[in-house]
């Protein structure tokens, strides 16, 4: 039985996305759905917008002009301020070691 919230939510959804799969893909994707107690169309939207988002997350792009640029690389290629708080913490033995 659906929620009304999962009924509500399927009602604003105004595109259809088709994909293809084997039937080993599909009885996969049905078997994790089930046991997240969703449906397959929840469950695959859900992971795709996850993996997406995710995807988007792990790309940057910025544009410098040449002297923002130089700027930029001189502060990579410096050398680390010092930082007796961190040095600490580095020098310090995990609790799991």
């Amino acid at each position: 039985m659906r929620s009304q919230s999962t009924e509500s939510a399927n009602r604003n959804r105004d595109v259809t996305i088709n994909i293809r799969a084997h039937q080993a893909q599909r009885d996969l994707i049905d078997r994790a759905a089930e046991a997240l107690g969703k449906n397959r169309s929840d469950f695959m939207l859900e992971t795709a917008c996850r993996e997406a988002e995710a995807v988007l997350l792990d790309r940057r792009l910025f544009m410098l002009d040449d002297e923002k640029f130089k700027q930029f690389v001189d502060l990579l290629d410096a050398p680390p301020s010092t930082n007796e708080n961190l040095r600490q913490l580095l020098a310090t033995k995990a609790p799991w070691d």
